[in-house]
């Protein structure tokens, strides 16, 4: 689809002092190269809704008068005291306000062209935090509450001649302070939480339509039939006919009609299909005609691809058009330190997501936020796949209100609804963690019948009900594999690597891990890698998610600053790594089990054993014997068979291999902490690792070890870990690693 082609007519009726004032953006702590491209009288000039476009809109973003409200206000009359430069949220630096109010108004003014007589006039809002009350002319259009989702409303009936019109609105947003749908939005900003946004933050625009016009479309391709199967909603459908053409570029592939208001197919032989190394998009022009005769036409796109869950090797895989693809992509904030939700330009939107590309991740987790139309645009012509997260509520903050279950139903079937035509959203994800989470199975059949044409995830890291199509865990730092022969596996969140670039930080904080060198950044990064190549091939793992894109606010994990300007490894480093995942394989053989698919018998002391409790003739006969793991059932990922609730554990177990025909050099540990703990073979240090993980990863032995193990002879293996905070565990196993099956 050409974009290029729309004609953006000028909002050229702004009131006298708004003309006359300059904008001036605060200055943030830090802010982008994307800011100095913002021109308050051409403000996100692109069509805001590439899937569902016509030819003549007006922009109405730009300078808006603005002033903070209080409850139970009358409408404002007059001039409002201030400014703000729509569509920035009133707590952004590109607002030109950067200040936080529950309650604020907005006015502008605007004329309808001349050429729109007869027309009825369409307004839109991309999205509004949270509760807005539209007034045009004085009269009330109606009250919208949700803070991700479009909302329009025919304001024809309230034009008044063809001068100068106004239009008001008010907006209310508790954040915090309601069990509403917020994601990362906090009236308190600290750790992962960020500053919130208020108001208006996506495009605002007119649109001229018929009286009888299509109100919306739905798209589902289906490569197995090669078809794509739309349904093209109207107000009216007696007697008027849909008529669909798929474009190749300037070729015709097939057309095809049908009736408004019901499902019909047009055929898409030999198709071309949508993938992340072939992004290939079909053009759409649909007409509404009536006795022959066009009565209203707008434009589209449409990607083939199928995206299903299938059998492999024993396990449920993702795959992509029938065939498997592990799906490796980082956490997508969306989060800008000068627009803080609203990207400054179109062209910062696609960076981010050419960025991704770069990296070599072929999927984005869009982190409990739903962006604008745009975004998905950029994603569907890029080629990444989305996993789309539903927006969380009562995100990490304590004291808050029960989660408005009906709202989150709401805002769930609408953002299903807006962007189900995207061919690059594969995944809807139901839950983030245990945030707010409630009625998962009811929620994931909601899902179910309206889009069966994706996979859902259950909740990401959360508590999982055996519902969707997922099993998905979260570990830091290293990623680990959970266990399932019925759903998909995923580690949906891993990593959060520090790396801190002075004078490119909003703020420091703490992080799951921090490097302080770029080649020991790109090294873990690799060695997670590595991780993941074994879970793939060994224990069905079919994607991750690396946390994350960028750096945001206190968050110091991003593969770039927060500010975009620095990217903290080399593009190509990474890039090999992420391309290794996606293609390599490793393989696993065991040669002392862990007790991670059947129980072990270690001895083990919570008592402070002598100095030398690590050695092969160390006299271990007081201390008790019980199975591995180790461990509160409170911790995730953990087959707890042997309670430890308490600061320490010491474990040791004296075992025989009985092999000769493997290369100590292969050798490596299977190894579940939570938190940090050191391994000896034979009384040799083996490794010592910090923090923890929720699954059990693979690790390095060190050369002095692996010379220490007999491999046919009896040997002693001793482990110490250290209860710090939340969960712990531990339990370990030795296996071979090698790139070819054994």
């Amino acid at each position: 689809m050409n974009i290029k082609k729309f004609i953006v007519l000028a909002a050229a009726a702004l009131p006298y002092f708004v003309q006359a004032q300059e904008w001036h953006p605060k200055k943030a702590v830090l802010m982008t190269r994307f800011a100095k491209d913002v021109d308050p009288k051409n403000v996100l000039p692109e069509y805001p809704r590439p899937q569902l476009a016509r030819e003549k809109w007006m922009n109405l973003n730009g300078l808006w008068q603005y002033q903070p409200g209080i409850a139970g206000e009358a409408v404002p009359q007059g001039k409002l005291s201030q400014t703000i430069l729509v569509p920035f949220p009133v707590e952004s630096a590109l607002s030109g306000v950067m200040e936080q109010h529950d309650r604020i108004w907005y006015r502008r003014k605007f004329t309808v062209p001349a050429s729109w007589k007869g027309e009825h006039i369409l307004l839109h809002f991309g999205a509004v935090d949270y509760e807005a009350e539209v007034f045009v002319n004085g009269k009330s259009q109606g009250v919208h509450k949700g803070g991700y989702d479009p909302f329009s409303y025919d304001i024809t009936s309230a034009i008044k001649g063809a001068g100068e019109q106004d239009i008001t609105v008010r907006v209310y947003d508790p954040t915090d302070d309601a069990g509403l749908p917020r994601g990362k939005q906090s009236l308190h900003p600290q750790g992962i939480m960020y500053t919130s946004t208020t108001g208006i933050w996506q495009t605002v625009w007119l649109e001229p339509v018929p009286a009888v016009s299509i109100n919306d479309i739905r798209i589902t391709p289906d490569i197995d039939k090669s078809v794509i199967k739309l349904n093209i909603a109207s107000a009216v459908a007696q007697g008027y006919t849909v008529n669909v053409k798929v474009k190749d570029g300037s070729n015709v592939v097939s057309t095809t009609s049908g009736q408004p208001n019901a499902d019909f197919e047009v055929s898409v032989p030999n198709a071309k299909l949508w993938s992340p190394d072939s992004p290939f998009l079909y053009d759409l022009d649909i007409t509404l005609e009536e006795g022959g005769k066009k009565v209203d036409a707008v434009s589209s796109y449409a990607g083939m691809r199928k995206i299903s869950m299938g059998d492999q090797d024993g396990y449920k895989k993702l795959f992509l058009n029938n065939k498997f693809l592990f799906q490796i992509g980082p956490l997508d904030q969306g989060f800008w330190p000068d627009g803080i939700y609203t990207a400054p330009t179109d062209a910062a939107i696609k960076n981010d997501l050419q960025m991704i590309k770069n990296f070599g991740y072929n999927m984005v987790r869009k982190h409990i936020k739903v962006e604008p139309y745009r975004w998905y645009y950029w994603a569907d012509k890029l080629g990444l796949l989305i996993w789309q997260d539903m927006p969380s509520a009562n995100s990490y903050t304590e004291h808050t209100p029960p989660v408005d279950t009906a709202a989150y139903a709401s805002e769930l079937t609408r953002m299903i609804k807006t962007h189900w035509n995207s061919p690059s959203i594969v995944t809807w994800v139901v839950f983030n963690e245990s945030q707010g989470q409630h009625n998962t199975p009811g929620l994931v059949n909601l899902v179910r019948n309206l889009d069966n044409s994706r996979l859902i995830n259950q909740a990401s890291g959360g508590s999982h009900f055996g519902v969707g199509d997922f099993l998905d865990i979260h570990s830091y730092p290293p990623p680990a594999a959970p266990s399932s022969k019925t759903q998909i596996l995923a580690c949906g969140e891993y990593g959060g690597i520090g790396y801190i670039i002075p004078d490119h930080t909003w703020k420091t904080g703490p992080t799951y891990i921090m490097m302080d060198n770029q080649k020991a950044y790109t090294n873990l990064y690799d060695e997670f890698a590595n991780d993941l190549v074994i879970y793939k091939t060994n224990e069905g793992l079919s994607a991750a998610v690396y946390t994350e894109t960028t750096d945001v606010e206190v968050e110091l994990n991003g593969l770039m600053t927060y500010d975009r300007e620095i990217v903290k490894a080399p593009v190509e480093t990474i890039k090999a790594s992420n391309d290794k995942i996606i293609h390599g394989e490793a393989y696993i053989r065991e040669v002392l089990p862990s007790s991670k698919n059947s129980a072990r018998t270690w001895k083990y002391t919570f008592d402070k054993p002598a100095d030398s409790w690590f050695g092969e003739k160390f006299n271990d006969a007081a201390w008790k014997q019980g199975e591995a793991g180790f461990g509160t059932k409170e911790t995730p990922g953990a087959v707890v068979k042997t309670v430890w609730d308490g600061k320490d554990i010491w474990i040791r177990q004296e075992f025989t291999l009985n092999v000769s025909n493997i290369n100590k050099d292969e050798l490596v540990l299977s190894l579940h902490h939570d938190d940090a703990c050191e391994v000896y073979i034979n009384g040799v240090k083996a490794a010592i690792k910090e923090g923890y993980t929720s699954g059990y990863a693979i690790v390095q032995m060190t050369p002095e070890s692996k010379a220490a193990l007999r491999l046919n002879g009896k040997n002693v293996i001793a482990i110490h870990c250290n209860q710090i905070q939340g969960g712990q565990y531990i339990d370990a196993g030795i296996s071979v690693l090698s790139k070819n099956k054994q």
